[in-house]
């Protein structure tokens, strides 16, 4: 590395990678930590272990003009990022601990003025604990320390361009937190940053995606009641959006991802009497999942009956989204297991083009899958299945609105 680190990042994952081989192409001193060895290597030879299109480029860049440096311990520094997962335990209540061990792991490293940030998406109030858990262990450190909050809202696939140009907001504990961390975003970010406190901050960003999660439940509860009624659709969503004052989203298999299927239960979980809409909709996105194993499984039946064999079905995509390699509470997993684990003398070709090889699947690559199967499962709208040549004869199951 060219000098002493300015900036720790913990956590080397979707959104912890891209921040730090940004701030890198800054000029700026990075050292981010991560407990897997694997990716630490892969980063420290230039490479990066996700896919996410121009990271590559970021990472090969920062690594070597000495910008960039990964491991599995943080060094002193002048700003620590906190980017870690914060997953649900099972009962879906949030789970901070990884935020905990974050700190804990920092917290003899911290000095005066220095400036702490958690980016993790988090329960309100985490950012106050994680300041009263440091005051208690470092009381030296008591208001001598900028304690902030900023959420990434960044999609998948876009990542690098979205970190740049998306406007942030910033809350800290008090109001010079909240200044020191304005200047710290203000050397790599061009979108606007707007000042709140930490609470705000950190409701913004589960807001945020709650409003996708129930606009998505719209959209899918609609195909629900479409498949009942017997209208297609993506012909009905389209027309309704013809509107001027109208924009329905296009319903899928239910909702992923470690953001939009995860973080409307962190406002259920502590507020449940309150959030009625918001925790139906979470039902209304998981049901969709459900059903959608269980129409797989009917047509399935039905073809039994009426060939007198069973079909070989191909289920088309793992991922959570579209064009990304990131199974994370990917629905489309779920009904895939789901699939399987009713029927383990069937014959089922798994397609996911992004990723080369899946612990639990065998992988089949997508042309294969089409010609082989008689019935096709399409679960998530890659782009490699957009124009699938299909015969006739074939069951065709559009859950993502392939062949609209």
């Amino acid at each position: 590395m060219k000098n002493k680190p300015e900036v720790v990042t913990i956590g080397l994952g979707y959104i912890g990678l891209p921040t730090s081989a940004l701030i890198a192409n800054n000029n700026i001193c990075v050292h981010g930590v991560d407990i897997n060895q694997f990716a630490v290597d892969t980063i420290n030879a230039g490479k990066i272990h996700i896919i996410e299109p121009s990271l590559d480029i970021a990472v090969a860049k920062a690594v070597k003009e000495g910008y960039l440096k990964a491991d599995t311990k943080p060094v002193e520094a002048s700003t620590y990022l906190i980017v870690v997962p914060t997953p649900f335990k099972g009962n879906h209540e949030p789970d901070i601990s990884f935020v905990e061990a974050a700190t804990k792991a920092i917290l003899h490293l911290l000095k005066t003025d220095d400036l702490y940030i958690i980016e993790s998406t988090s329960p309100i109030g985490t950012t106050e604990k994680m300041m009263n858990y440091i005051y208690s262990e470092r009381p030296e450190l008591t208001n001598k320390i900028h304690i902030a909050y900023c959420p990434e809202r960044v999609l998948p696939g876009n990542v690098m361009y979205e970190l740049v140009h998306n406007d942030r907001v910033i809350g800290g504990i008090n109001e010079a937190a909240t200044d020191k961390a304005i200047n710290f975003y203000s050397q790599f970010v061009k979108g606007e940053l707007h000042k709140t406190n930490a609470r705000t901050a950190e409701m913004c960003k589960l807001v945020e995606n709650s409003s996708r999660d129930v606009q998505i439940a719209f959209a899918n509860e609609l195909s629900l009641i479409c498949d009942k009624a017997g209208i297609n659709v993506w012909e009905l969503i389209h027309l309704a959006n013809k509107h001027p004052r109208v924009n329905i989203l296009q319903p899928g298999c239910g909702v992923g991802g470690h953001c939009i299927a995860v973080d409307p239960y962190f406002i259920v979980s502590d507020y449940p009497m309150e959030s009625k809409i918001i925790g139906k909709a979470r039902e209304i996105n998981n049901y969709k999942s459900f059903w959608c194993a269980e129409k797989i499984q009917n047509e399935k039946l039905k073809f039994e009956l009426q060939h007198g064999r069973k079909p070989t079905i191909a289920i088309m995509g793992l991922a959570f989204k579209p064009n990304i390699d990131d199974l994370r509470e990917s629905p489309a997993k779920y009904i895939a297991q789901k699939v399987l684990q009713n029927d383990n003398n069937g014959e089922y070709f798994i397609v996911e083009p992004n990723i080369k090889e899946h612990k639990v699947f065998k992988l089949t690559n997508y042309k294969e899958a089409a010609e082989k199967a008689d019935i096709i499962a399409f679960l998530v709208a890659h782009k490699e299945f957009k124009n699938l040549e299909i015969a006739k004869a074939k069951v065709v199951l559009d859950f993502c609105g392939i062949k609209k």
